[in-house]
This record gives structure tokens, C-alpha cells and sequence, in this order.
């Protein structure tokens, strides 16, 4: 055996750096699988708390935990029983849907025509856009306000959806429209040649090819209106126009209240829309340039 071994030519170099290579390829992926189980666990414990809150029996967080010995679904059932939250979810629903549908529409629209349309004002309408997305919503609060009162618009569902809408349109304006310069301008030529106008070329041709980016405008903006708290606290009054948010602080805001484990069960129904939005358009992320290539 020691002689064979000993007849064993030694590595050349370029052996020696590919085992090397090997081992420092082996240590960075266990580091990196390291590094994403501590992400993972540090979002998933958070989730597994607030679901094991609203299966524990009590109104107190003092016994919670994620896996509760003795859960109980009669959270679940009261949220829906003793409380308005069915009409908090479906005000919640329509304004999300408003501003999703609303926020795709003028973003792909505007983000095409400052990405290809030459026009005067062009530099200073992004220049102002750019300015616009620096402040956040809640900075106009009072100017909102105003302006609601003078037009009628308060304690309005619809009101509050054309606010979400104004505010996030700045960033998404400036998300379509450099996705848009990144597109090919010679597709637009080619069209052009063959006779068609600035809206069939957008509509069969820069659509297609902006659906990534448009799913990306559409699961983000259906899901900032489920946690918007500062505008609808402004803007509605009924309660029966109160949204998930206002719903859901008003059970544990009050001294006299403690209601923590209905609040999680109520929390844990934010995710199904979201959740199901989510699973339908998040293929088209990755497929979305290809199928709008191949339709082009």
C-alpha cells in the first residue's frame, strides 16, 4: 500500500487550485445557507407568534405562544360575530383594489410618455416628480384635508383611494419610466413603419414588455392600503366606512380593552388577499418579459 501510494503522481497546480476553488466554494454556500435560515427564522417567528396568538384561549399575551397546547377558533368566530371587521375587510378590499387598478393605469401611461414622448416641460416634469417622492403622504395631511372638505370627498371610501393613489404615483412613475428606457426604442421604430399609432404601439408592443414591472406596482400597491393608518384616521369618520386598520387599533386602544388575541386573528386575515394576489402574479415577474417578447 505505502508503495502504490508512493508511485501516486503529486497534484499539478492547476489540481491544486480547483481543490482549493472546491473547498472555498463548500464554505461560502454553508455560510450562505447559515445566513438565510437566520433570515428565514427571523420572519417566520414573528408570523408563527401572531397565528399562535389567535389560536390561544384569553384575551391576555401573558400564556401566548406560537404553538399553543389548547388552541381555539373561537377568536376567529368572534371577530365576525362582535365586531364590524366583515365591513372593515371589504372597505379595505375596495380601496386596495382601487388603488392597484388606478396606480397600474396611470403609472404604465405616464412612465411611457416621459420615456419616449419629447415634449416641452419634459425635464421639468420629472425634476418635480422627482422632488414629489422625497416627502412622504402624511406630510400634506393638512392641505388633504382642506381640499376633501372643499370638494365633499371626506368620510369617502373612494376619496381615500385617489390619496393612496396621488401619493405612491410619483415612485411609480419613475419605476415605469426606467423600465421604459431600458426597452428597446427600435421596437417602437419598426411599429411605427409599418403605420402604427403612439397607442397601439404602447398597448400591444411597451405593455406586454412591462408586465413585471407592472406586477411589481400592482402587489405593492394593493398592499399598502390593508396597513394605511395615518389617512384614513384623517379622512373617515363613519364607522361604517373604517377600514382594517382603524378597526383593529380601536381593540386595543382603549384602556378598558385588551381584546390582543382577536386583534392577531384579525391580523392574520391581512395576509389572505395579499397572499392570494401574490401566488396569481408572481410567475409573471420572471415570465413577464419573455411572453410580452414573443407577443411583440
Amino acid at each position: 500500500m505505502t508503495a502504490k501510494t508512493a508511485e501516486r503522481p503529486a497534484p499539478t497546480r492547476p489540481q491544486r487550485r480547483r481543490i482549493s476553488g472546491g473547498r472555498k466554494d463548500t464554505i461560502a454556500s454553508v455560510f450562505i445557507h447559515l445566513e438565510l435560515l437566520v433570515v428565514a427564522l427571523i420572519v417566520i417567528f414573528p408570523l408563527l407568534w401572531v397565528v399562535g396568538a389567535s389560536l390561544s384561549p384569553g384575551d391576555g399575551l401573558g400564556a401566548v405562544s406560537p404553538f399553543p397546547a389548547d388552541a381555539t377558533f373561537d377568536h376567529y368566530i368572534d371577530l365576525f360575530t362582535e365586531t364590524n371587521y366583515g365591513r372593515w375587510y371589504l372597505n379595505s378590499l375596495y380601496v386596495a383594489t382601487l388603488n392597484m387598478i388606478g396606480s397600474v393605469a396611470l403609472a404604465a401611461l405616464c412612465g411611457y410618455v416621459f420615456s419616449r414622448v419629447r415634449f416641452k416641460g419634459r425635464k421639468a416634469g420629472m425634476l418635480s416628480i422627482l422632488i414629489l417622492q422625497m416627502f412622504p403622504a402624511f406630510v400634506a395631511a393638512i392641505a388633504v384635508y382642506m381640499l376633501f372638505l372643499n370638494f365633499g370627498l371626506l368620510d369617502s371610501l373612494t376619496g381615500l383611494a385617489l390619496v393612496s393613489i396621488a401619493a405612491a404615483l410619483p415612485y411609480n412613475i419613475w419605476l415605469m419610466k426606467g423600465y421604459t428606457d431600458n426597452l428597446p426604442a427600435s421596437l417602437d421604430e419598426a411599429a411605427a413603419i409599418d403605420g402604427a399609432s403612439r397607442l397601439t404601439i404602447f398597448r400591444k408592443i411597451i405593455l406586454p414588455l412591462m408586465r413585471p414591472m407592472l406586477t411589481f406596482v400592482a402587489i405593492t400597491q394593493f398592499t399598502l392600503p390593508w396597513m394605511d393608518f395615518i389617512l384614513p384616521r384623517l379622512l373617515l369618520q363613519s364607522p361604517d366606512k373604517q377600514t382594517v386598520a382603524l378597526g383593529l387599533f380601536q381593540m386595543i386602544s382603549d384602556e378598558y380593552s385588551n381584546a390582543y388575541t382577536t386583534f392577531a386573528a384579525g391580523a392574520v386575515f391581512l395576509a389572505v388577499p395579499i397572499t392570494i394576489l401574490y401566488i396569481i402574479l408572481q410567475r409573471y415577474l420572471v415570465t413577464g418579459a419573455a411572453a410580452g417578447a414573443e407577443k411583440g
